[in-house]
């Protein structure tokens, strides 16, 4: 699997967003075992997840930085980055969100839509990324499906099309109706490996055909011939269905709605079936504009590996190990290793070190790089967040990844002349990689002044520089 490449039409790049404790990283977690790139179920409570590896991360439970996965499901490449949920981590979505074509927002069955989900969901918005939404936890205590739909519905204003509707809910939540194919499927190994498709149980089954006939309306309405034989009496075949439902997607008219509990494992293949089906691929979400630094003049690329490369760098770490790490998303053109690139932000040539698949905070060495994809490139010396990588004889600038200012700052010293060098050196390594953390001397009292976009951002910066 090493390297493979799939080609554009298969190709997904999504996100999974939502507010702090809706079970995002459980729900990635949960999507590795079931394509394969896992053979054990990782738990957040027992810090033995893939996404969140920052041994931060595993003490609070929480995610801190995007981590990007490559994981094959029905012969489509998914290229994965589980976000953070907490606020003082709001840049980590942003960027993920500029190179996303597509996005998993999860919502909590008993909380619905939280302050930070109304976050993600605007900047979702502002950035036009298409969304499939997962209610989550369905086996919790007080766990509402109705609720937390009708909180999407009135606090994002969203025009949810319901595939599924729970069976039972709380300790009861065993599966769920597929309001398509009109069948049940539960899941009841623990596993979740193989779900039991069965007949709609009598007591639902009012309910499933009044839903269905809801979900159906509100797909022929985005399709004017699809409307015209609906309402001539000839319902369109399943196939129809999801291709419009699909393209309604696309032009964010209706947002396809999931259940299940990541955590039982139920409810998380069909949300991978959806990623497939109804998300889009580069090729769905067409050209990018940018502008040519040489005139000013306005430029397209489309995605395929025939055009000039066009690239744009949303996230730099400094690995202890490996050194410069800066994480790609392609959008035309190819890159291959030893290939020489003109970094249009910084006026600057490089020449391409290794390029590596990532898979959260291992790598996986790959030879190229082509239009659609998400991977990472070690040692390029120049590239910052926001940077454009081009073809020098036809340059492009891709519009810039606009981070918030800090909001909250504090001072910190060192000890000793010593430490303050190696201070400095870590405190730049850490404002490359955060757009949002910033480094001042304050000049009356000579004191490193850090600035960050809440405590508990600060909290981990201090915590990342003791260790």
């Amino acid at each position: 699997m090493t390297g493979k490449t799939a080609g554009l039409e298969s190709i997904r790049n999504i996100g999974i967003i939502a507010h702090i404790d809706a079970g995002k990283t459980t729900t990635t977690e949960r999507v590795l075992y079931y394509t394969g790139r896992t053979h054990r179920l990782g738990s957040v409570d027992n810090g033995t997840t893939v996404t969140d590896w920052m041994a931060q991360e595993r003490e609070r439970g929480i995610t801190i930085v995007s981590a990007v996965i490559t994981a094959y499901w029905r012969d489509h490449q998914i290229n994965l980055i589980d976000t953070p949920g907490h606020i003082d981590f709001t840049a980590e979505v942003q960027r993920a969100l500029r190179v996303l074509d597509g996005g998993i927002v999860v919502f909590d069955a008993v909380q619905g839509v939280e302050p930070q989900s109304e976050t993600v969901w605007r900047q979702a918005d502002r950035y036009q990324v298409p969304r499939i939404c997962f209610i989550n936890k369905m086996d919790r205590m007080g766990a509402d499906f109705e609720y937390a739909v009708e909180t999407i519905r009135k606090r994002l204003g969203a025009e949810v099309a319901l595939l599924q509707l729970p069976i039972g809910a709380e300790a009861d939540f065993e599966g769920v109706i597929d309001l398509l194919e009109m069948k049940a499927v539960r899941w009841l190994d623990e596993l979740g490996d193989s779900p039991q498709i069965s007949d709609i149980p009598s007591e639902l089954a009012e309910k499933a055909r009044a839903a269905r006939a809801q979900l159906l309306e509100q797909i022929v309405e985005t399709d004017d011939s699809l409307l015209e034989h609906y309402l001539a009496g000839v319902e369109p075949d399943r196939a129809q269905l999801i291709a419009a439902l699909r393209r309604a997607t696309i032009n964010n008219q209706l947002f396809p709605l999931f259940c299940g509990a990541a955590l039982r494992n139920k409810g998380v293949q069909p949300l991978l079936d959806a990623v497939v089906d109804l998300l889009p691929s580069p090729l769905d979400v067409g050209c990018i504009t940018g502008t040519d630094p040489r005139t000013d003049q306005n430029v397209e690329r489309h995605p395929s590996v025939d055009e000039p490369l066009s690239a744009l760098v949303f996230k730099v770490v400094s690995d202890p190990y490996v050194g410069h790490l800066a994480y790609v998303r392609v959008y035309s053109g190819q890159m291959k290793h030893g290939d020489q690139i003109y970094n249009a932000s910084q006026d600057k040539k490089e020449r391409l070190g290794r390029l590596v698949r990532m898979y959260a905070d291992h790598r996986e060495n790959i030879d190229e790089v082509v239009a659609g994809d998400i991977d990472a490139i070690l040692g390029m010396k120049s590239a910052h967040t926001g940077d454009t990588l081009c073809d020098r004889a036809h340059p492009i600038l891709l519009e810039n990844i606009q981070f918030p200012e800090p909001v909250i700052n504090v001072a910190l010293e060192a000890r000793t002349h010593e430490d303050e060098k190696k201070l400095d050196l870590a405190l730049s390594h850490l404002a490359e990689e955060d757009p949002t953390f910033k480094t001042f001397t304050d000049e009356d009292s000579g004191q490193t002044i850090l600035a960050g976009m809440g405590e508990l951002h600060l909290q981990i910066v201090v915590d990342r520089l003791l260790r």
